[in-house]
């Protein structure tokens, strides 16, 4: 599968914000959609880490992702609970997944690693599908 078939698209999905962050679609398997963001200058905080909000959006589209591929149309974030857990420096990899699909409510979780495998951060959402559901096959 072509992750990113033109600047913005991820898993399908055309989202310039991704381009400007720099999050890259690796591969969905097993459910599971897998992201990578090697940190530049300008996502760093105070401290020379990765800034909070540079993490809530790479989780957020870790459970987005997850939640539209299993949706099969868009959806959009009602909640989401983050933990940061240890600094986040150099090429993090995220992973999102579907814990419950309902019909209007979609429960995931995600989290990140550095290139070590420590856990930077996690996050679980509940995130609603939105739009044109598919045709019955």
């Amino acid at each position: 599968m072509d992750q990113q078939s033109e600047p913005g698209t991820i898993f399908g999905a055309h989202i310039p914000f991704v381009t400007f962050c720099g999050i890259e679609a690796l591969d969905v398997s097993d459910g599971r959609t897998r992201l990578r963001l090697a940190l530049r200058p300008e996502h760093a905080n105070n401290l020379g880490i990765a800034h909070g909000g540079i993490l809530c959006t790479l989780l957020d589209v870790a459970l987005g992702t997850a939640a539209r591929l299993r949706a099969g149309r868009p959806v959009v974030t009602l909640d989401m609970q983050t933990r940061f857990l240890a600094p986040g420096r150099g090429v993090l990899s995220a992973e999102g997944r579907v814990t419950r699909a309902g019909r209007s409510v979609i429960f995931c979780e995600a989290e990140i690693r550095d290139a070590d495998g420590a856990l930077v951060a996690s996050a679980t959402g509940l995130l609603k599908p939105v739009g044109e559901r598919p045709a019955a096959p």
